[in-house]
C-alpha cells in the first residue's frame, strides 16, 4: 500500500485548505490516481487495522440494493448511520421516509436504475421495442396536441455488465454508475464513488477494473473504497470466469479532513507489510470450474463468504467522520 501512503503525503505537501458543506475544513488536491495488480495481492491498507467487515457488508448492502442504515447495520456496517439519522439537511429532506431512511442511494442505482421512455402513441415500432426490452406502459397523455405514452422499467446495470462480460468481452461500455441527476434531491448523500468500468480480456481471461471517484475521504473513504472495488472484481471475475488483474482507482477531489490529519501522519511514519489475499468462499460458484452462469450470486453472497489470508497490520487507528 505504497501508493496510498505516497498519496498521503502528495496532499499534504501540495494540497490546498478550502471549506466545504461539513463545516470541517480539508485540505484538498485535485486528480490522483493509484493501480493495483491483483495478482501481487490484496489492497488493504496495512498501515492501520481495514474495517473489512464493514467495507464487505457495505458493498454487500450496495449489491442488494439497500437503502435503509439498518439493512447496512445487519450486514455489520453502521457508516451510513449518521447520514441517515444526523444530516441535517437530509432530516429536513421532504423525501426522507423515517428513522434510517438513506433515499434511492448508491445499490438502488446499480440494480434498479428507474429508466422512462416518453414515446409517441402511433409509434408502433418504438413501442413494440421498448416492450421487448422489458419496459412497461405506465399512461397515456397529451403533449401539445400530441398523443404520448410513458412507459418505465427498472434497469440491473450490474447484471448487463456481467450478462456483456459473458457475452461480448470486447465491449468497451461494460460500465454502470450511480449519478442519477433526477435523484440527487431525493438522496441522503450522492454517490462518490459513481463509475465503474469492467474491463476484460478474453485472450489472457483476465478482468479489470476502472473506478472513479468524484470526491474521496482520503483517511476513511479510501481504504474502504478499495476494498468494496477490489473485492467486486474479485466477485465478478469468479461469476464469469476471469482472473481479476488490474484495479485502477482514479480520484476527482482528492481530500484529508483537518481531524484526520495527525492520524495519517502517524500512518506515514509506519512500515506497511505485505498485501493479504482475499478468499471468496467455496460455496460462492466459480464459473472457470464448473462452466455454470450464476450471476444470481450477486444478491446470494453473505459477509462471510469473503475473508483475507495473511492479513498482518499495525495497530488500530481512528478519527471522525464528516458528515
Amino acid at each position: 500500500m505504497k501508493q496510498y501512503l505516497d498519496l498521503v503525503s502528495t496532499i499534504l505537501e501540495t494540497g490546498t485548505w478550502q471549506e466545504n458543506r461539513t463545516g470541517i475544513r480539508t485540505i484538498s488536491m485535485p486528480g490522483a490516481m493509484m493501480r493495483f495488480d491483483l495478482q501481487a495481492g490484496f489492497p488493504a491498507v496495512t498501515t492501520k487495522k481495514l474495517a473489512f467487515k464493514s467495507a464487505i457488508g457495505e458493498l454487500i448492502g450496495f449489491l442488494r440494493a439497500s437503502r435503509s442504515a439498518a439493512d447496512f447495520r445487519d450486514l455489520g456496517c453502521k457508516v451510513w448511520d449518521a447520514n441517515a439519522n444526523e444530516n441535517a439537511q437530509w432530516l429536513a429532506n421532504p423525501y426522507r421516509e423515517g428513522p434510517d431512511d438513506l433515499g434511492d442511494v448508491y445499490g438502488v442505482q446499480w440494480r434498479k436504475w428507474p429508466a422512462y421512455k416518453v414515446l409517441q402513441a402511433d409509434a408502433r415500432a418504438q413501442l413494440d421495442d421498448a416492450v421487448a426490452r422489458g419496459y412497461r406502459i405506465v399512461t397515456q397523455f397529451e403533449e401539445d396536441g400530441v398523443q404520448k405514452v410513458l412507459l418505465y422499467k427498472a434497469i440491473d446495470q450490474l447484471r448487463q455488465c456481467l450478462d456483456t462480460i459473458m457475452n461480448n468481452p470486447s465491449d468497451r461500455r461494460i460500465l454502470f454508475h450511480g449519478w442519477n441527476p433526477a435523484l440527487l434531491d431525493q438522496i441522503a448523500l450522492p454517490a462518490c464513488h459513481l463509475l465503474y468500468q469492467f474491463i476484460p480480456n478474453a485472450a489472457k481471461r483476465e478482468i479489470s477494473l476502472c473506478l472513479y471517484i468524484r470526491s474521496n475521504d482520503v483517511g476513511l473513504g479510501t481504504p474502504f473504497n478499495l476494498t468494496e472495488g477490489a473485492a467486486l472484481l474479485a466477485l465478478v471475475g469468479r461469476l464469469t470466469g476471469y482472473t481479476p488483474r488490474w484495479f485502477t482507482y482514479f480520484i476527482g477531489d482528492a481530500h484529508i479532513y483537518e481531524n484526520q490529519v495527525d492520524m495519517l501522519k502517524r500512518q506515514l511514519e509506519r512500515e506497511p507489510y505485505p498485501s493479504p489475499t482475499l478468499v471468496i468462499s467455496d460455496r460462492v460458484p466459480a464459473y472457470a470450474e464448473t462452466g455454470v452462469y450464476a450471476p444470481e450470486w450477486l444478491e446470494l453472497v453473505e459477509p462471510t463468504d469473503f475473508s483475507l489470508h495473511n492479513y498482518r497490520h499495525h495497530e488500530p487507528l481512528t478519527a471522525p467522520m464528516a458528515v
